[in-house]
Order: structure tokens, then C-alpha cells, then sequence
């Protein structure tokens, strides 16, 4: 029996998919076909995959022509399976023709032509393209916008700033307006990335006219406002989503999956620090009034791994913070510990004090060990009391996060897909950025 194996990713299986397995099928008697994993694609770039792991899988078993379907997910993987299931035949594409000559030593390598004129990509691009606006001052729109053009079925096509010195060339391409109501004319979706004290209207209005809504976290600065703009984009039939880019990054989901898995045994401390310097005139309400501050820029990330772990129902909180501006209550400083039932936390933020950015998940089995920069991680370990127990993990990160956290965008309002960031997260983090603007459990910091 001759054991013929291909792999691929197999999105929106279509004719050319078909007629691949069928010339593959027809080089032996037994078809192997490998479908990449989520995260294997995402290491080959492929960011923009409309279909899960299991429905491309289900495609490739109802067209017939696979005896057996595998799941790829490491490199090296492909030598690994010929060993395995004694291949006869390695086949793929003819646009990959030499990749994978060095297949040779273990099998016979065969390149099959491809349908002209089908792909994936194609069927991807000719889905409604949606268009999203970016409103903003700061540097971060030119990022969303690099970012943007790794997304397939996504077109930034206007911005709303006052702040035009700031924008890329990329940018500057695109319609630039000073007016938010005509930007929201425009376009199918908005990227909010203004001062978080404006999040609150802004948001609003974009749910009112059915605008799909991406903001930078926090969605607003009370649990109230943002319970109130959750209930609206339901009622809209909008996606409102927090735009924490770590939520969307494979090392951080990967690293609270095994930590809830109970690698280290019962979580009982998380500590998560995120600093940086700012050259900023904390003397100048004027210019500082649109500055974000410590906790409103940091906060939210810091926040993040607390919440996703040890869940919103803390027993108490108490908030240290060194207040460098009272009548803007802008910190460059603060701490925030939190005391659960069974666990404790605590957050390191700042613009004026530097501190390593590393985050520390503390168990009674061992810990998770996440070194600086921990929200831009492709890196972690699994540390235990044996030294020789532990285990690291290396997972890709292009981009800061910010592509991923798009796609994810796109996938929610395409497919109605779970966010990464949970509603009670999303409203534990406003509570925070509420009691903090109403003082409560705070205690200012001298020095």
C-alpha cells in the first residue's frame, strides 16, 4: 500500500482545495491530509484564517478524499509524521516547488500544479471589505494602520485627529478629518484610541449610528458608563471590544491556559508591572489634560492577567498612588493590591518611575515566570522547586499584538466570535478606573 501525505491550512475549503486532494489521492492508496493549527499559521503568518481548526477539519473529512486527517503543529513536524505513518509520498503545491526537497531523504516529493485563479486569500479579499476609521492624537493610529494591512477584508480609510503632524504617510493617504460625526459617515467600524475621558460619548455615538467599536481599554472611566455601552452595542447588534493588545497574543493565552490547568498547582499570587518614562510637564494642566495617565495608559494591561486568573470578586482593594498633578488627578505612580478568598495580587504602574516589567504567577506546585517586556511576550517559563522540571515556552509575536487583536476585531463581528476580554472583565477594569477617580480605597504616596 502506497501512503501518500499533504498538509495545508484548507480555509474556506473551495475547487482548488478539491482538486489537489483528488491529484494527491490519486498518487497512492492511503491519503493523509495534515491541517495547520491556529497557532502554526500564525508562525507562518497566516493571521487571517476565517475558519477554525475544527471546521477546516470537518471540510477536509466531507469532501471524501482523506482516509485519515492529523492536526500540524510544530516545525519539524512533517519529517516527524513520514517517520510515523511510514509515508511513501510527500505531495503540496507547485507554488512551493524546492521547499521541500530536503523531504527527499525521507520519501519521494511531489509538486501538484494548482487551480489557477482559486485561493483562500482571494476568497478572503472578496468577502465585504470592512472600513474602519481611527480616532486619535497619538502615535498609536500609525501603528493600527501598519498593522491593518496584514488583515485581509480590512481598509482604514479615514482619521480623525488633531493632531496631523502625527500621521504616517500611510495616514495621510487616507481621508483626514476634524470632525468624529463625519468620520463615522464613513465608515462600518471605529478604532478609538483618544483620551479615555472622551471614550464614554465616543463610544456612544458610534453604537447609536451601528458602528462596530474597537477602543483602547479603558472603555470608560465608571462601571455604570461601560455596563451602559455593553447594553447598547447588544442592542445595536455591535461589537464593542477592549483594545488590550496583550489579550490577544498566543504566550499570554497560553500561559494562563496552563496555569489554570493547574501546572503549578492552585494560583495564589499574580504581580504584574508595566512602566514606562515619559518626558511630560506635570506642571502643565494645559498639555497634560491630554496626556493618559499612569493607571489609564498601564492599568488595563497590568489588570488583565489579575482578572483572567483570579477572576472580579476580590474581597477588598486598597490603591497607593503618587499624585503629581491633583487637579487633573494624574499619577506617575501607583500600586494596587488586591486580597481574594484564597490568592492575593498586585500591580506596578507608571510613567515616571521605572521598574522591571515582568509578571510572576505564583502557585503552591511552582510558578510563571514572564520576563520584561511581559505584555509584548513570545516567552515564558515554568519554574519549579527541581530545576530540572522546568519548561519554557517559545510562541511568535509580530507586531506588538496589534494585527492579532484586528483579526480577532473582524472575527467578532464576522462570525460572532467570543471576545478575548470577558464583559466582567471589561467592567471590573472601569471599577478600578472609578474607584480610583473617586478616591476610594486610595491612599496618596509622598516622596
Amino acid at each position: 500500500m502506497i501512503k501518500v501525505i499533504t498538509y495545508g491550512t484548507f480555509d474556506m475549503f473551495h475547487i482548488g482545495h478539491q482538486r489537489l486532494l483528488e491529484r494527491a489521492k490519486a498518487l497512492g492508496d492511503y491519503l493523509i491530509v495534515g491541517v495547520t493549527s491556529e497557532d502554526f499559521d500564525k508562525a507562518r503568518g497566516k493571521i487571517n484564517v476565517k475558519q477554525s481548526l475544527m471546521e477546516r477539519i470537518e471540510a477536509i473529512k466531507e469532501s471524501g478524499l482523506a482516509d485519515e486527517v492529523i492536526v500540524e503543529e510544530y516545525d519539524g513536524q512533517k519529517i516527524d509524521d513520514i517517520k510515523r505513518y511510514d509515508i511513501d509520498i510527500f505531495t503540496v503545491g507547485s507554488d512551493w516547488v524546492g521547499k521541500f526537497d530536503y523531504l527527499n531523504e525521507y520519501c519521494k516529493v511531489v509538486y501538484l500544479d494548482r487551480t489557477q485563479g482559486v485561493s483562500s486569500s482571494q476568497k478572503r479579499t472578496e468577502l465585504r471589505e470592512l472600513k474602519m476609521g481611527i480616532i486619535s492624537d497619538n502615535a498609536i493610529m500609525n501603528k493600527v494602520a501598519n498593522e491593518s494591512s496584514f488583515v485581509n477584508g480590512l481598509n482604514i480609510n479615514c482619521v480623525c485627529t488633531t493632531s496631523p503632524q502625527l500621521l504616517s504617510q500611510e495616514l495621510k493617504s487616507c481621508k483626514v478629518l476634524n470632525d468624529y460625526a463625519k468620520l463615522l459617515e464613513c465608515v462600518d467600524a471605529v478604532y478609538i484610541a483618544s483620551h479615555p475621558r472622551m471614550h464614554y460619548e465616543q463610544i456612544k455615538l458610534a453604537l447609536l449610528k451601528h458602528k462596530h467599536v474597537l477602543c483602547e481599554s479603558p472603555i470608560a472611566l465608571s462601571s455604570a458608563e461601560c455596563n451602559e455601552l455593553l447594553e447598547l452595542a447588544i442592542r445595536q447588534n455591535c461589537v464593542l471590544m477592549d483594545g488590550i493588545k496583550t489579550a490577544y497574543s498566543t504566550a499570554f493565552n497560553r500561559l494562563i491556559l496552563l496555569a489554570k490547568s493547574g501546572q503549578i498547582g492552585d494560583v495564589v499570587s499574580v504581580d504584574a508591572t508595566c512602566t514606562s518614562l515619559r518626558d511630560i510637564n506635570y506642571n502643565d494642566s494645559t498639555s497634560l489634560q491630554h496626556v493618559w495617565s499612569s493607571l489609564q495608559s498601564w492599568g488595563p494591561t497590568a489588570l488583565l492577567p489579575v482578572f483572567a486568573l483570579l477572576g472580579c470578586h476580590y474581597s477588598c482593594s486598597r490603591i497607593d498612588s503618587h499624585i503629581v498633578n491633583k487637579d487633573l488627578h494624574f499619577d506617575d505612580f501607583t500600586r494596587i493590591s488586591f486580597t481574594y478568598p484564597k490568592a492575593l495580587a498586585t500591580i506596578y504602574v507608571g510613567k515616571g518611575v521605572k521598574k522591571e516589567g515582568e509578571l510572576i504567577i505564583s502557585g503552591t506546585k511552582g510558578y510563571i515566570y514572564v520576563p520584561a517586556p511581559w505584555w509584548k511576550t513570545d516567552y515564558f517559563e515554568l519554574r519549579f522547586e527541581n530545576p530540572e522540571e522546568n519548561k519554557r515556552y517559545f510562541y511568535q509575536l509580530e507586531g506588538e499584538g496589534i494585527r492579532y487583536e484586528l483579526v480577532s476585531f473582524l472575527s467578532s463581528i464576522e462570525r460572532s466570535k467570543f471576545n478575548n476580554i470577558s464583559r466582567e472583565v471589561s467592567l471590573c477594569i472601569t471599577q478600578i478606573m472609578e474607584d480610583f477617580e473617586k478616591e476610594e480605597n486610595l491612599h496618596y504616596l509622598k516622596y
